[in-house]
């Protein structure tokens, strides 16, 4: 966001502005304790279970107080909150960047998802061991844990996540005619399960590729439907 006016003087809005250079330090470590705290959270909660991982278990981790982990959250379900927040934002940030990167990269519809779904393979292809886990299905395994709002907001996240697929699978059958009927929005929900399930077996079987073979596996399901690129009838 940019605190300028349009005088070009600092906005008197801003948080941050006119901090002294003492209280900018403090905030700024503040922040570093807070994401701390949420990344050792994270993996622990997919490796014990939301219910299995204590307090005290987080602050063993991060060798902390209980004064500086309730600086940042009031309980143990704030934390929750901030956890499955931080969590969708990454996740759907990531995805974001890699299907801006192959929009740029062309201009065909079908080529861009292509390389889209290419450019998430190289990625788990890259991480040195299987995918710790989906904090989203963590949740929704241990859902009496947690309050409704944030099954509410999981179920949104994983829509907007679907929805990132859909708008590329939209406007690939706006140009080309699958070989069998298909919906934009089943073919979003299909990749969100191969990836989701994929994360799961590839932890089960210690096979850190496992999610990546899937997404090609589903690259070759969309050639078959559009690989004769045969133009939709006008």
């Amino acid at each position: 966001m940019d605190f300028a006016t349009a005088d070009g003087l600092p906005n008197s809005n801003s948080s941050c502005i006119f901090r002294p250079n003492g209280l900018n330090e403090m905030a700024d470590k503040g922040e570093q304790t807070r994401e701390r705290i949420l990344a050792t959270a994270e993996p622990l909660i997919l490796r014990q279970g939301f219910a299995g991982t204590s307090i005290d278990d987080i602050l063993k981790a991060t060798k902390l107080t209980k004064g500086a982990f309730f600086h940042h959250f009031r309980g143990k379900g704030d934390l929750a909150r901030a956890l499955v927040e931080r969590y969708a934002r990454n996740d759907y940030d990531l995805f974001e960047r890699f299907a801006a990167e192959a929009d740029a990269a062309c201009s065909d519809p079908l080529d861009a998802t292509i390389l889209f779904l290419q450019r998430f393979e190289d990625f788990i292809e890259a991480l040195r061991g299987p995918v710790a886990g989906c904090v989203f299905a963590a949740y929704t395994y241990e859902s009496l844990q947690f309050d409704p709002s944030i099954h509410t907001f999981i179920a949104h996240s994983l829509r907007r996540w679907a929805h990132l697929y859909e708008r590329k699978f939209d406007a690939i059958l706006a140009r080309y005619a699958p070989a069998r009927p298909v919906a934009a929005r089943d073919l979003a929900d299909m990749i969100v399960a191969v990836i989701e399930g994929g994360f799961i077996l590839s932890r089960s079987y210690n096979d850190t590729a496992l999610v990546a073979r899937q997404s090609r596996l589903f690259r070759q399901y969309l050639d078959l439907l559009f690989g004769q690129r045969k133009a939709v009838a006008k």
